[in-house]
């Protein structure tokens, strides 16, 4: 794994540049299938799905971020360099994103492990494998919550995870994007969610029954007003202490890894030094100092650093060779 020498510095210009920058991948070598996965007897889970030509070396579940699908840009370009190594990638629609919206009259939360765990057993029902892990900002706290909730039986469904820009701590980081410096982010996420229940509650009103969109000007606002209650969380801060994965982290019982910018600006970067963190030896931290939130645009002929970063890693873990030390770019 090489050392990171990053495009931009700035946490925000790397961010949006990120966020912008265009992904390959080529379809005419890995064409896109399609499939739709019963996770739930009301629920339907649209994953795009590529294939490398030859016998797949492995399979990988891809779960993408706040109001993100699975065409968001991080997923597209590591599923390419996933799909050079040989590896199979399902790009997942989380409940009422994306694809899946049509499919799954639900809404979603940070902390929803059911469609990835029901993916994975399908996985394993018809001898698929090995099965890996990677999400991404919520999709992250997602795979961790997963890995540290099943514990040591995790090992019998997944060989490995990596969670990237990860939000470990809901309400710390709900807070930190509510600070001026992030309004950009922050209103293009609370308009995306407003606009996506707006059209669940038009839909079906009984379902989706409207707390009064009009006053939600914040994240914290929508999930204590509807995520919340929805799940049976109550308010938004009991929905954060409970599905954050911070607390699951030190169950945790296979081999992960998590890449994570120190000035990423939304998620305080003293989570990284708890000891949930640095006590589990089944975590692998990989701090840089720049990078955003999920920005790592790299200078140099291979942009795309966390891509290679990433497939290096789980080939690591497919091989069964330890995978090499990561720590902290000083």
């Amino acid at each position: 794994m090489g050392p990171f020498d990053p495009l931009f510095r700035n946490a925000h210009l790397a961010t949006l540049a990120g966020n912008f920058w265009p992904r390959p991948l080529d379809e005419a070598r890995f064409p896109t299938r399609l499939t739709l996965y019963q996770t739930a007897p009301d629920v339907g889970i649209a994953v795009e799905e590529n294939r490398p030509p030859e016998e797949a070396r492995g399979e990988v579940l891809l779960l993408h971020g706040l109001e993100g699908s699975s065409r968001s840009g991080y997923l597209i370009s590591l599923a390419h360099r996933l799909l050079e190594a040989g590896f199979a990638v399902h790009r997942m629609n989380l409940r009422g994103c994306g694809l899946s919206e049509p499919h799954s009259p639900t809404l979603y939360h940070s902390g929803l492990t059911q469609d990835a765990r029901s993916i994975l057993e399908q996985w394993r029902a018809e001898g698929r494998g090995p099965r890996f892990l990677a999400g991404f900002s919520l999709g992250g706290n997602v795979v961790l919550k997963l890995a540290g909730e099943m514990g040591g039986s995790a090992a019998d469904l997944i060989e490995g995870v990596c969670a990237v820009s990860t939000p470990i701590d809901l309400h710390a980081c709900v807070r930190r994007i509510d600070a001026p410096s992030n309004w950009i982010y922050h209103q293009k996420f609370v308009r995306s969610l407003r606009r996506r229940y707006a059209r669940r509650h038009a839909m079906d009103p009984g379902r989706f029954p409207d707390p009064g969109l009009g006053r939600i000007r914040t994240i914290f606002d929508f999930d204590d007003l509807i995520t919340a209650p929805f799940f049976g969380f109550g308010d938004a801060p009991n929905y954060y202490a409970t599905q954050s994965s911070l607390q699951f982290l030190p169950g945790i019982r296979v081999p992960t890894l998590l890449v994570q910018a120190e000035d990423d600006p939304m998620i305080p970067f003293e989570l990284y030094r708890r000891g949930e963190v640095r006590s589990n030896r089944c975590l692998q931290l990989l701090a840089v100092p720049h990078g955003g939130h999920l920005g790592f645009l790299a200078r140099g002929g291979r942009r795309f650093w966390l891509d290679d970063v990433l497939c290096d890693w789980l080939g690591q873990l497919r091989n069964k060779v330890p995978p090499a030390s990561v720590s902290t770019q000083g």
